[in-house]
């Protein structure tokens, strides 16, 4: 189905997958702004940096790209913690696989050491820090966001280690007005929110993942304006309605995706009350 999609439309991918490539990521300036914050001065300053925002306005894109840039970089070396909900134990060794350490997570001490001793080793060859990205932050334990800002400096915290960025949702910053979670939340040095996207950046958004995508006029003006007036701010619920509307277009080998196939997807059902309430009128 997906072959046969990007043969019908002249794609080189599908404008819409959760599988887009990096390139072809809408990025806005704030996005920009926050990437270029954090690969150009805080690897090599350290510290905690956080995403946060609704879902659906960026913050999984944003560490993507994010992560996308760092690897390009020569000697540093970034890490993703995969399951954030873990207990103490499994954290380390999550870090521990994630950093080549030889953990014993019975020995919480060693392990502490182990890590530090490798992210030192690090940031002293190459003046940069390792990189570890968390994405759902909000379902780490308090116990290992608090582990985690132990770790991450050194010498009476005038030495950072590590560079780590936090994304979460709402929950992550009333986590973080936890008074045991305060001294972590004071730590966090520079800030992406992700908002509602305004009906513009939503457009501009949708043009430019279709013109990446190679088919600037998939879609008629009318229905790009249409989709945007109904995606309440979210770049998700965009991409989600458009590749329904793709999906239906390419069953029925439409040349274009327009305002009347969105009625016939979209509208709301003719159900027997809608049509008594058109009789009586």
């Amino acid at each position: 189905m997906n072959q046969r999609l990007l043969a019908l439309y002249g794609l080189k991918w599908n404008p819409f997958s959760p599988e887009l490539p990096t390139e072809a990521i809408f990025v806005p300036p704030k996005l920009e702004n926050f990437c270029w914050r954090i690969e150009h001065a805080q690897i090599r300053e350290g510290g905690f940096a956080m995403i946060h925002g609704d879902p659906g306005t960026g913050k999984s894109i944003a560490l993507r790209l994010l992560a996308e840039r760092l690897s390009k970089l020569c000697d540093v070396t970034v890490g993703a913690v995969s399951h954030p909900q873990s207990n103490l134990a499994d954290f380390y060794r999550e870090l521990g696989d994630i950093f080549a350490v030889a953990l014993r997570p019975h020995n919480r001490w060693g392990g502490f050491k182990a890590l530090r001793e490798r992210w030192l080793a690090h940031l002293d060859t190459t003046r940069r820090r390792c990189v570890l990205l968390i994405d759902e932050a909000q379902e780490m334990s308090p116990a290992a966001l608090c582990e985690l800002r132990l770790l991450a400096s050194a010498r009476f915290d005038s030495q950072p280690l590590l560079c780590v960025v936090l994304a979460g949702d709402a929950r992550l910053i009333d986590k973080l007005r936890r008074e045991d979670l305060i001294p972590l939340g004071s730590r966090i040095r520079t800030r992406l929110a992700t908002e509602h996207a305004s009906r513009e950046e939503l457009i501009e958004g949708l043009a430019h993942l279709l013109t990446g995508a190679g088919n600037a006029t998939l879609m008629t003006q009318q229905l790009r304006h249409t989709l945007c007036d109904h995606a309440a701010g979210n770049y998700r619920i965009l991409t989600t309605m458009a590749a329904e509307l793709l999906a239906v277009a390419a069953k029925r080998e439409l040349p274009q995706l327009d305002e009347k196939l969105y009625l016939e997807v979209f509208a709301p059902p003719d159900t027997p009350t809608t049509r008594r309430a058109a009789t009586r009128r």
